[in-house]
């Protein structure tokens, strides 16, 4: 059974995903406990990472059965490290680095299959429950289910950006505000006006070209101040930060408390 893409349904209709990043957390049990978390989606990231393939399936699967969506992040723009994640079942494929149209091109031939696309046939597979069908109807089934997310994180790729959103097959663009903010020359400053000035651009030329504008947020209050401009794809802290802030900020109180006693 294909399973029906919910974010690209939510995007489609001018909607939020609001999604987190995992990193470090292998355990399929991650999928169900972001699910209670509330969130839309979570981005596997074996760019930064330390997921491998076999635990990369393992948090697909899981995520499938929880249902939310699993979107891998890619280590490079490679056909087959573009589509063997589709393979195994996730719901979508965040592109990092992306500054070209002729790499956006790439990416669509390796991830859809005929006549968008060159995608390798492996239709018995987890992205399909193993079950049978028409290889016309299945092609065609899993082009429209797939969710494709440019990363766009550099000057360039901004300067690019419409040319980039013009390729048919492409559903969002994301910023990575830290490597946008180094390629500016000022890294880390992701608030910084000429970065904002970016992102608003990205958010405008997506809206133009009716694909989602994305952007990954690192607090509660710059979120909302991106939602409120435009943001549809939101993406949240990461499994490692969550772990961490929530503790430091709970450790820190306590031992505030304990010198009260």
């Amino acid at each position: 059974m294909i399973i029906e893409n919910r974010i690209k349904r939510i995007l489609k209709e001018g909607g939020v995903a609001i999604g987190t990043m995992v990193a470090h957390f292998r355990v399929p049990s991650i999928a169900l406990m972001l699910k209670a978390a509330g969130f839309d989606f979570f981005f596997i990231d074996r760019e930064h990472g330390s997921i491998g393939v076999a635990a990369m399936a393992d948090l697909i699967v899981a995520a499938r059965g929880a249902g939310i969506a699993p979107i891998v992040r890619v280590p490079a723009l490679e056909p087959q490290l573009l589509a063997h994640p589709l393979d195994l079942g996730a719901a979508g494929i965040l592109c990092p680095q992306t500054e070209t149209k002729e790499e956006v091109e790439l990416i669509v031939r390796s991830t859809k299959y005929y006549p968008l696309g060159e995608r390798g046939m492996s239709l018995r597979n987890i992205h399909t429950d193993f079950e049978r069908g028409k290889g016309d109807e299945v092609t065609k089934k899993l082009n429209e289910e797939t969710l494709i997310v440019l990363q766009v994180e550099t000057a360039k790729g901004i300067d690019n950006l419409e040319r980039l959103v013009e390729v048919e097959g492409v559903d969002a663009a994301f910023v990575g505000p830290n490597d946008l903010s180094q390629t500016l020359g000022i890294p880390g400053q992701i608030h910084h006006p000429e970065v904002v000035k970016r992102i608003e651009r990205l958010i405008e030329v997506c809206q133009k070209a009716g694909v989602a504008p994305g952007l990954h947020t690192y607090d509660v209050d710059s979120a909302k101040e991106w939602l409120k401009k435009g943001i549809k794809l939101l993406g949240f802290t990461g499994d490692a930060p969550l772990i961490v802030d929530t503790g430091a900020k709970a450790t820190s109180e306590l031992r505030e408390f304990l010198k009260s006693l």
